[in-house]
């Protein structure tokens, strides 16, 4: 079976935690930002984890961050 190839635009934006978690960034904060509360852009900047039912379709690909 060959290699997989791997999503390079997926692999610059899910990050695989040591427990096997995906983590990605929060929408909302590329423009637009002077509307939004101070609360809600700082609220933003942390990273969140991907939800489960969305993590097959992301392990597809990035197969060799696991």
């Amino acid at each position: 079976m060959p290699k997989l190839k791997t999503h390079k635009g997926a692999a610059k934006r899910f990050k695989v935690t040591g427990t096997g978690k995906i983590m990605r960034r929060r929408a909302n904060k590329s423009h637009l930002l002077t509307g939004k509360p101070s609360k809600r852009t700082r609220h933003l900047r942390q990273p969140t984890t991907v939800d489960e039912t969305q993590y097959k379709a992301i392990k597809t690909l990035i197969p060799y961050k696991f």
